[in-house]
């Protein structure tokens, strides 16, 4: 008996490193099963979609493919090494990383930026090497506000600090609109410094009352443009025709509604189960640029309406592994940064798609991991090495 009891004591430190190790190693592959899926899909439809106008265009019918299939493999690899990387060290470089976000978006405006498809939103030197500085800005408040959120501890309640947070992350969004002239990415940036003052603060109520005032101000603005503006009228601004356009496509069928009446049609004819792939008529030049915010129309053509919604059901599972890496993680920097992250995505997700259905108007956002972009991917990619980061330092009770 006295022989097996000092076996056993023997056992104990080395069941105890064995928990230990068990509770800090663990990693969330379903996150990187799902983003790789995501991204293989994204990766197929591309080809199918841009195919026909890349070799038109570019002589090339895998031009646009190729192009994104080696920054997208460039940028999975990216992600796992920063998966290996303590997001502690974020909290160094704090300033730096706002800084950044707020001076590259500003030298758009300088020589330095570049314009494409009638837009000034890029920087980089030539046509190989370029980027949008506004993506940077959504990293910058992702990472800076849950780190001003957890210095300011139970202040976060007081109206002074939530004025703060919003002044920091609506100091970004106003750079990406005012230097970029990018009001999607502005939204989005606002909306993820609310969404994670909302989360931080103990009390509900206030942002409700917030939430609605603002949605009958909208609804009232719009019926209100809707019953004084002469959509006819070519002196409206920009903004305002987006929103006639929305409201009243069938009008602007050959001018500016030409997009989104082509993409419902993309959407119709595809019925429940699709054309079969590669076989949409609406990708040979009737919607332009298909293969960027529009890609969803293309995949609901091709795959049909359950396509679309095997899409959404692939988003929602890549949100909920974000969900559950925020409930989890160690502490709240980790939990509130994944939060912000969980935020974006689905905004991007939600705007993107709502926009392809005409349920709002266009605002030029992409469907993530799926449209073309190699700015958008590169982004993207860093904000799920982060979260994989987060989970790694996940400790569960029970090994």
């Amino acid at each position: 008996m006295e022989k097996a009891k000092g076996q056993r004591k023997a056992l104990l430190p080395t069941l105890s490193r064995t928990v230990k190790k068990r509770k800090s190693d663990y990693y969330d592959y379903n996150l990187v099963a799902i983003i790789i899926f995501l991204t293989c899909f994204g990766l197929i439809m591309l080809y199918s979609t841009s195919s026909y106008m890349a070799e038109v265009q570019q002589g090339d019918d895998m031009f646009y493919f190729k192009k994104q299939a080696l920054i997208s493999a460039a940028c999975i690899v990216a992600a796992l090494v920063i998966s290996r990387i303590d997001y502690h060290i974020l909290t160094r470089f704090i300033t730096f990383i706002y800084a950044a976000a707020m001076i590259l978006m500003m030298l758009v405006k300088t020589p330095l930026g570049i314009e494409a498809n009638g837009a000034r939103r890029w920087l980089g030197v030539g046509e190989s090497l370029q980027f949008q500085p506004s993506e940077i800005a959504k990293i910058a408040v992702i990472v800076c506000l849950p780190y001003m959120i957890v210095h300011m501890g139970k202040k976060v309640q007081t109206l002074k600090a939530c004025m703060i947070l919003a002044a920091m992350g609506g100091g970004l969004a106003f750079v990406a609109y005012a230097f970029t002239d990018n009001l999607s990415t502005a939204i989005i940036i606002f909306c993820i410094t609310a969404g994670l003052i909302f989360i931080a603060h103990p009390r509900v109520k206030p942002f409700l009352i917030i939430i609605g005032v603002g949605f009958v101000a909208v609804v009232m603005f719009v019926l209100y443009l809707n019953a004084t503006v002469d959509p006819t009228d070519l002196d409206n601004g920009f903004r305002i025709r987006r929103i006639l356009v929305w409201l009243h496509p069938e009008d602007f069928a050959s001018g500016s509604g030409y997009q989104t009446i082509q993409a419902l049609y993309a959407i119709g004819s595809g019925g429940l189960l699709g054309r079969g792939l590669g076989n949409s008529i609406q990708k040979l030049g009737s919607v332009p640029e298909a293969q960027n915010d529009m890609i969803f129309s293309i995949v609901c053509e091709e795959l049909g309406i359950l396509g679309g919604i095997f899409v959404i059901v692939m988003f929602a599972y890549l949100l909920y592994r974000l969900f559950f890496i925020a409930q989890n993680a160690p502490d709240m920097f980790g939990s509130l940064m994944v939060a912000g992250i969980f935020i974006h995505i689905a905004l991007q997700v939600i705007f993107n798609i709502a926009v392809v259905v005409n349920l709002m108007p266009n605002t030029g956002v992409t469907l993530p991991f799926i449209s073309y972009g190699g700015t958008s991917i590169l982004f993207l990619m860093a904000e799920m090495g982060l979260a994989l980061s987060v989970s790694r330092q996940i400790k569960f009770q029970d090994a």
